[in-house]
């Protein structure tokens, strides 16, 4: 069974610095290639990051580009997204999700096979 724990989560200021983290336990990790979305109360829920089995490829919605970045270190098993420059609008429950299969697209949330619980992340203006 795999389990994806999420971790990090919290209340930063606009304009602030956070980061989270994907603990993967359950299979190898580099078996899986990884995404994060989130989120908002009322809204959708929207791709934000993604990156393949070794993280020679990664792909990011347009409203975070230029501002979050996705990494993943396989020794570790976990992922990570380092976000910047941070908005109110960028406030949403955050998910990792993990999935097998390498040619989907890494932009659709129906393509991944696991997720985390999510963790909260609230920017106040």
């Amino acid at each position: 069974q795999v389990q994806l724990v999420e971790s990090g989560g919290g209340l930063v200021q606009a304009g602030g610095s956070l980061s989270i983290s994907c603990a993967v336990s359950g299979r190898t990790f580099s078996d899986y290639h990884m995404g994060w979305f989130r989120q908002a109360p009322g809204k959708e829920r929207e791709f934000v990051a993604a990156m393949n089995r070794f993280g020679g490829s990664t792909y990011y919605g347009d409203s975070v580009k230029g501002r979050f970045t996705i990494s993943r270190d396989n020794a570790k098993n976990t992922l990570y997204l380092q976000m910047n420059s941070l908005k109110p609008e960028d406030t949403a429950v955050y998910y990792c999700a993990a999935r097998i299969a390498r040619s989907a697209s890494y932009y659709d949330g129906t393509t991944y096979d696991y997720w985390g619980q999510g963790t909260q992340v609230t920017v106040s203006s």
